[in-house]
């Protein structure tokens, strides 16, 4: 009984950031040794302002942009990816974004194939 009235008084945790659009995007074929850019929105649904602390990106072929001011509280803002098209074939990439008083990471994905000037 014990554990049960605990699991009931903690409350699952809540996300500050709605995603105005899918989380993972596909870029389809791209050529080789290209870079594309792709913007992903956001929307605060907290009652609070809060900051993006950081983007992690799962390589270096991809570069991550972000507003580092606060968003306000139903204000939207984008985080804009680039991926540098350097290796040949199938990729699926995420991208990790840190909310200020967030404990879990929001994730992003791209996704394509890079193609070769005669594929």
């Amino acid at each position: 009984m014990f554990g049960l009235t605990i699991s009931l008084l903690a409350a699952p945790p809540t996300n500050k950031v709605e995603w105005l659009g899918p989380t993972t995007h596909d870029f389809g074929d791209i050529q080789h040794n290209t870079e594309i850019e792709h913007h992903f929105t956001f929307k605060n649904t907290s009652d609070a302002p809060f900051v993006i602390d950081n983007v992690r990106t799962s390589c270096g072929c991809t570069a991550a942009d972000w507003t580092e001011s606060p968003i306000e509280p139903d204000s939207t803002a984008t985080i804009d990816i680039i991926y540098d098209a350097h290796d040949l074939g199938y990729f699926r990439k995420y991208v990790k974004v840190y909310v200020s008083s967030q404990r879990k990471a929001e994730k992003l994905y791209l996704e394509g194939t890079v193609v070769g000037n005669g594929e």
